[in-house]
């Protein structure tokens, strides 16, 4: 009984940190409760060529959610990694008989707790937008699947990044990127049917919010079941894809961090 307590104390542990650095960023996160929706409006002005089109508010919505999210919650978990070794917290809790594997999974659920407000946010402004013009958008419970896809894709990239935090330490950049990247091939605001074959084909394979996007347009704008999905690979990939970049990101995250510990730099930066 003693490792499952342990690990529920870790576990705990973190998520209650997190929460508490939520708690105490309120400012930065009523800004970013802002300016995201902002920026939602903006693409879809410009895409719309300084008009919000109707037809573009909907789909444009659904990405921007999904992207929105995928940011802030890598972010937030990142940066809490990149704090603790900073400050040299990190490397005493590896000093702990605490199990890496809760503290790892407590970070991940609340950095996706914390990325919750500021989607929320863009989905609420996106709903004002669309009812302002008489519109409404549709509401169907089969978009839970999806979305719980798109949660778990993003804990599995997050993994990565982790991971290779732990060892390069000073990979800012690279977070950044990784979004700009997945707003261009993740098909949030473009379809990726519309792309290239190669771009379509790799954005489907590895981007976390690519799969559960074209999935949530099916459902919600083409009114198709979760079995007749035509957009992409079916409701199996849907699936599949996250629960493998989960696969991947752990073994990366577990390779990586015993790198470090070798190394003797977890707390080094």
């Amino acid at each position: 009984m003693h490792a499952p307590a342990a690990f529920a104390r870790g576990f705990a542990g973190e998520v209650r940190k997190g929460l508490i650095d939520l708690r105490d960023g309120w400012r930065e996160l009523l800004v970013q409760m802002i300016t995201f929706p902002l920026f939602y409006l903006l693409i879809v002005l410009f895409m719309g060529r300084g008009q919000l089109r109707g037809d573009l508010l909907v789909p444009v919505l659904l990405g921007m959610v999904a992207l929105t999210f995928v940011h802030e919650q890598i972010n937030r978990v990142f940066w809490s990694y990149l704090g603790d070794i900073q400050s040299g917290v990190l490397e005493q809790t590896y000093l702990t008989p605490l199990p890496s594997a809760g503290l790892v999974l407590g970070r991940q659920v609340a950095a996706a707790i914390s990325a919750l407000p500021t989607a929320l946010a863009v989905l609420g402004t996106g709903v004002a937008a669309v009812a302002l013009r008489g519109g409404r958008i549709p509401v169907d419970a089969r978009v839970l699947l999806p979305l719980a896809a798109i949660v778990l894709g993003t804990c599995g990239l997050a993994l990565v990044l982790c991971g290779l935090t732990l060892v390069f330490k000073r990979i800012e950049i690279v977070t950044q990127l990784s979004v700009a990247v997945y707003a261009l091939t993740g098909g949030t605001l473009v379809p990726l049917a519309a792309m290239p074959g190669a771009a379509e084909f790799l954005g489907r394979l590895l981007v976390p919010v690519a799969p559960g996007v074209e999935a949530m347009r099916d459902i919600l704008l083409g009114g198709h079941p979760l079995t007749d999905l035509p957009s992409g690979w079916g409701v199996g990939w849907v699936i599949a894809q996250p629960l493998l970049l989960v696969a991947a990101g752990a073994v990366a995250f577990a390779r990586l961090e015993a790198l470090a510990r070798r190394r003797g730099t977890l707390g080094r930066y």
